[in-house]
């Protein structure tokens, strides 16, 4: 890979999550990097939750998932964990709210319109550059408008 190995496994990581929740791998990659966090990282945020993590995954959601045994400790550990579980929080976003793909997307870091308005604006601004990215490494090709012919 072109990309220095502290990154690899955050690409690796967000790419498997993006294709299993089915969510756009330049939309989770953008989230990732803005993130930007890491194994073991715990940030404390102004209304007492914390983020943790790679995906700074916000502990306000996590007392919901604590019926399917999902822990604080299993976010904040290393590898794909904390990545597949940001892409679930980001398809269950994009299925269930409200506004367009990248305001809803936004809520991955607030409903706050102001806060969700300045996320969305860094977060588009860097999946664009990822999409490039991934368009120039993966052959991919749109089939949303493909028919078969029999």
């Amino acid at each position: 890979m072109d990309l220095p190995p502290h990154l690899q496994d955050r690409i690796v990581c967000s790419i498997q999550a993006a294709v299993k929740y089915e969510v756009p791998a330049n939309i989770l990659l953008a989230v990732a990097e803005k993130e930007g966090g890491k194994p073991g990282q715990w940030v404390k945020n102004s209304n007492g939750t914390y983020d943790i993590g790679s995906m700074q995954f916000n502990t306000a959601y996590l007392s919901d998932l604590t019926k399917y045994g999902i822990t604080s400790e299993h976010v904040a550990q290393p590898g794909c964990y904390s990545y597949a579980l940001a892409a679930w929080r980001l398809s269950m976003h994009i299925r269930n709210d409200c506004g367009d793909l990248w305001t809803k997307a936004s809520n991955y870091h607030s409903y706050t319109p102001h806060l969700n308005a300045q996320y969305k604006f860094d977060l588009m601004r860097r999946a664009a550059r990822w999409e490039k990215w991934l368009n120039a490494r993966f052959a991919t090709r749109d089939v949303t408008f493909q028919t078969s012919k029999r």
